[in-house]
């Protein structure tokens, strides 16, 4: 199987910033696509950013101009820079990940646990 682990989450006042990393492991021959998403209490969960194995990046309108996502495609990785934060920031980022098999070769999507962000007005 395939495990995601996030990191860097944490409470910060409005205008600051923090790092979110998530690592893959396991069974893995190539991953396409990862990225995060977040779900603030009473909403759905919604994307925030993704990068291609190719490095394409799509970011949600309400984060563009102030979050990067990066990915170290050697080390299995994505980050998460967030800078001006805002309190409508707040939520569970959850790392997600398009793996394939190395046993199997076939393409599946897997989440991590989540980390909290508060961001404090």
């Amino acid at each position: 199987q395939v495990q995601l682990v996030e990191s860097g989450g944490g409470l910060v006042q409005a205008g600051g910033s923090l790092r979110l990393s998530c690592s893959a492991s396991g069974r893995i021959y190539g991953i396409n696509a990862m990225g995060w998403y977040r779900q603030a209490p009473g909403n759905q969960r919604e994307l925030v950013a993704t990068v291609s194995n190719r490095g394409g990046v799509q970011y949600a309108d309400s984060v563009k101009g102030r979050f990067a996502v990066s990915r170290d495609n050697a080390k299995n990785t994505v980050d998460l820079q967030m800078n001006s934060l805002k309190p409508e920031d707040t939520g569970v980022y959850y790392c997600t990940a398009l793996v394939i098999s190395d046993l199997t070769a076939d393409a599946r999507n897997y989440w991590g646990r989540g980390t909290q962000v508060t961001v404090s007005s």
